[in-house]
């Protein structure tokens, strides 16, 4: 019977890591949902344009990975989203590399009307695991609770059946890709819809190129220092400061 049942979990075990080390690489896709009426502002002028919106903001995103390095850009808006122009400006130039062996990270964000370039070590998120589960993709995953930019929760469910510790934007560094992503100050989901091995375009996982580069602590200082007078008007302060933080939270993400 001690045979039997050593027999079995070895069997387990092995075919876990053979799971683990054949799904080195692979592309997965995400729709990211944003409820963009509750982002907006609570002005005459924000409730009126949201009169002829779609509740949601949907898109859907590519995580291309490879040799430990990614790439996660936008892909496709969906049919349902109804939006002013203005609100897509630039999802479709924005992208993130993750080389997760150097440790090192660029992203490319357009704000504003400008394209900033960072390039900089891989920011560390202190990650908390619990035993929640759920199934995603047709893969099992563990939720973790953990934060960025000092105050801001986020919500993740990982695979450890993918040894690959990256998720979608900014967000990592968990033992396994992150499936699952809520970002609740942000009114934002990311949730992968499929995870395909195949049609890895490995020559475009690459990062961006800029004529300048900002590490992330320098653009955080210039982008705090030329909107400081944008998110002043009217007088409601904690509606302004809610702005404001929206729109840094989304630049850093």
């Amino acid at each position: 019977m001690k045979h039997i049942l050593f027999l079995l979990v070895t069997a387990f075990t092995v075919t876990t890591l053979q799971a683990q080390q054949f799904i080195d690489k692979a592309v997965i896709e995400y729709e990211v949902k944003t409820s963009i009426k509750k982002t907006m502002s609570n002005s005459s002028w924000g409730e009126m344009l949201k009169d002829n919106m779609s509740e949601f903001k949907t898109a859907f995103y590519t995580l291309s990975f490879a040799n430990n390095k990614s790439i996660y850009k936008f892909e496709r808006w969906s049919n349902d989203t109804k939006i002013p122009v203005w609100m897509k400006e630039g999802e479709d130039e924005n992208n993130w590399y993750f080389d997760f062996t150097s440790g090192k990270f660029t992203k490319k964000k357009l704000v504003e009307g400008t394209d900033f370039v960072i390039a900089d070590s891989i920011p560390a998120i202190e990650w908390k695991i619990s035993n929640e589960n759920r199934v995603i993709a047709g893969f099992n995953c563990r939720k973790a609770v953990g934060k960025i930019m000092d105050s801001v929760y986020v919500f993740a469910f990982y695979t450890d059946e993918i040894a690959f510790s990256g998720g979608p934007c900014s967000v990592n560094g968990l033992p396994g890709v992150i499936l699952g992503l809520s970002i609740p100050r942000l009114y934002t989901s990311y949730i992968a819809t499929s995870v395909s091995l195949s049609g890895i375009k490995e020559a475009d996982i690459k990062p961006a190129v800029a004529k300048k580069y900002y590490s992330f602590s320098g653009l955080q200082k210039l982008i705090e220092e030329k909107s400081a007078d944008w998110f002043s008007w009217g007088e409601d302060k904690e509606e302004n400061k809610r702005q404001k933080n929206l729109f840094l939270w989304n630049i850093y993400l």
